[in-house]
Order: structure tokens, then C-alpha cells, then sequence
């Protein structure tokens, strides 16, 4: 495992992604596999996991704060705010101080822990990020020694561009992947000329970049990859990179024509670390041999240009036109 700075902390480049614990947005995970999953996460060499507060309502982060006793090793958890739906302080009225307050009290109890090393706004509203209230109450609780960085899990290019006019911003969560490819030229170099982390989330889009779907392949109904495929629920980004599933599937395909031989997924998450703005990639796992095959991309040579340019020609030819929602 090679490991990259985010704020003058060695981070691993290939972190782990923990929506698949404890929500069935990705099937189940019990409470067992979980912790194996992590456990084969560290043993690999990981030390950044990213959660999420409504990741199965606080079961996520519940898993990781159980690991996080039974594990002597330094390990770096950023969460995320903003999306509960609970009463009265869930969305959409989750952007008050008191509000955002509460929620990083319960990720704090749910991790065990005295401080957040990283809490990030969650996809939230373009306008509130605009209003900037919200960095204020951050501000304060960073004062208050609640929360040691802050930062944003953004949908768009336009989010993260107002994000970046904040100098004390530490990170920004984004979609990046072969299926979303165009960030690099909108705003990489100012990230990296700022000192901001950037964390690539949805590597793999959804499984898309796994190889392993085909036409015919189906999802539960609790499944994020059924009840989501059109953005009937959230951000269509969200899932699959907004590319219709069988679109996904044929590009997939291609992508894998044009990289070197070997496993999709961990060649797709080499070609996200070929971009050395990126801080960390954050794949997620349902079991802990997917852990492995994630990380075995930080030991992969980096892609020779002539592919580099392939995979970017098929990109803006056939992919972009294809990919639905804001981007």
C-alpha cells in the first residue's frame, strides 16, 4: 500500500467505502462480515475509511467504532452530514447550527470517539453551499475540538468550484471514474494548488467497473442499483455514474478491451491514482476478498499514455454523452 499526504497525514491511496455496511441500499452486510471486512482492509495496509451518518441510519458508523476498539492501529475515519431524515433536524432542515451539531454528536458516539478527523457535508443543497452558513457552523465546532477537518462530498463541478473559495475547506468527496472522467480538467489543479484532498468516491460505479454484470443481471428491491437506476430517489450519479444500466454494462466492456489484462476493478482504480491530484480512492466492499483486489491497484504500474488517451477518447466520444444528471 503507497500513501499519499491529506493534511500533512499519511493517508492510504486506496481507502474504503462503508455505504455496503450495515444498509441494504447494497444488500445485507451482518455485523460479522463487517468486521472482517475492515479487518482485511487494515491487514492490507489501510488506514482511511469514509462513512457516512445515514449510512443504515448510524449502522455503519457503529460498526467501525466497534472495530476501532479491538484495533491498535491508527486508522482515519471521515464521516458525512446531512441527508438524515430523522425529525425535527432531518433534511431538509439540517443545515442550522443546532442541527448539524446534533448529528456530529451521534457520529462521535456511534465512532467512540473525542474528535472527528474529517466530517463532510453530504451532497447537500447547491444553495446552501452558496449561502455558506454551513461553514461557519463548522467553523465553530472545529473551534469547539468536535471536528479536526472539514469537508464537502459534492455532486458537481459548479459545487465544488464554490467549495474551493473556502481556504479552510480540507477535502472535497467526488463522482471520478472512468465513466467520469471530465473533473480532472475543471478544477484538479486548483484542488492540488490549494492543498484541498480530493476523495474519489464511486470508483467503480457501482459495479459497473467490476466486469462481473451483464444484460440480464437484476437487483433487490432495497437495492440502490434497482430503486435508484433513474435517480428515482437521489442523484442518478449516484448510481452507476448516471449511465443507463445496459449502456453501462456494453461501455464496461470496451473500457476493458483497452486497459491491460488482468482484474477491471483493480485496473480502474489504477487509473483514478494515475492522477496525482487524487488524495484517495474509496471502493466499497460487500466481502473482504473485493478489500483485496481494491488495494492490489496501489501496486500496479501506472498506465502508459497511448491507454491513458484511449480511455479518454472513449470518454468524450461515447461515454459523456451518455451519463445523465447534473455533472
Amino acid at each position: 500500500m503507497k500513501y499519499r499526504s491529506f493534511k500533512g497525514e499519511a493517508v492510504s491511496e486506496v481507502g474504503l467505502g462503508t455505504w455496503q455496511l450495515g444498509s441494504a441500499d447494497w444488500g445485507n452486510v451482518d455485523s460479522d462480515n463487517a468486521h472482517a471486512i475492515l479487518q482485511a482492509y487494515v491487514d492490507a495496509g489501510g488506514n482511511f475509511i469514509d462513512t457516512a451518518d445515514v449510512y443504515g441510519m448510524g449502522v455503519s458508523e457503529r460498526f467501525i467504532g466497534d472495530f476501532l476498539k479491538h484495533t491498535d492501529k491508527k486508522l482515519y475515519v471521515a464521516t458525512k452530514l446531512g441527508r438524515r431524515h430523522d425529525s425535527p433536524n432531518g433534511w431538509p432542515q439540517n443545515f442550522t447550527y443546532d442541527a448539524i451539531r446534533r448529528h456530529v454528536e451521534d457520529s462521535l458516539t456511534h465512532l467512540g470517539v473525542d474528535q472527528l478527523f474529517l466530517e463532510q457535508l453530504h451532497c447537500i443543497p447547491t444553495e446552501e453551499l452558496r449561502k455558506g452558513e454551513v461553514f461557519d457552523h463548522l467553523r465553530k465546532l472545529q473551534s469547539e475540538g468536535l471536528i479536526q477537518h472539514f469537508g464537502v462530498s459534492v455532486e458537481t463541478a459548479e459545487e465544488a468550484h464554490i467549495c474551493l473559495t473556502h481556504s479552510d475547506v480540507a477535502s472535497l468527496q467526488i463522482i471520478f471514474n472512468l465513466f467520469r472522467q471530465h473533473l480532472a480538467d475543471d478544477f484538479f489543479s486548483t484542488a492540488q494548488q490549494q492543498g484541498v484532498a480530493l476523495i474519489a468516491r464511486v470508483p467503480l460505479a457501482s459495479g459497473l467497473l467490476t466486469g462481473k454484470f451483464n444484460l440480464d443481471t437484476t437487483f433487490g428491491t432495497t437495492d440502490h442499483r434497482n430503486y435508484n437506476a433513474d435517480g428515482n430517489a437521489f442523484n442518478v450519479g449516484e448510481t452507476f455514474s448516471g449511465l443507463p444500466f445496459k449502456e453501462g454494462v456494453k461501455l464496461a466492456e470496451e473500457i476493458e478491451n483497452i486497459l491491460p489484462a488482468g482484474n477491471l476493478a483493480t485496473q480502474a482504480i489504477r487509473w483514478i491514482l494515475d492522477h496525482p491530484a487524487i488524495t484517495t480512492v474509496i471502493p466499497g466492499a460487500t466481502r473482504p476478498d473485493q478489500v483485496q483486489g481494491n488495494v492490489a491497484a496501489s501496486a500496479l504500474p501506472a498506465l502508459d499514455a497511448q491507454t491513458m488517451q484511449q480511455l479518454r477518447t472513449l470518454y468524450n466520444n461515447d461515454i459523456l454523452p451518455r451519463v445523465r444528471g447534473a455533472v
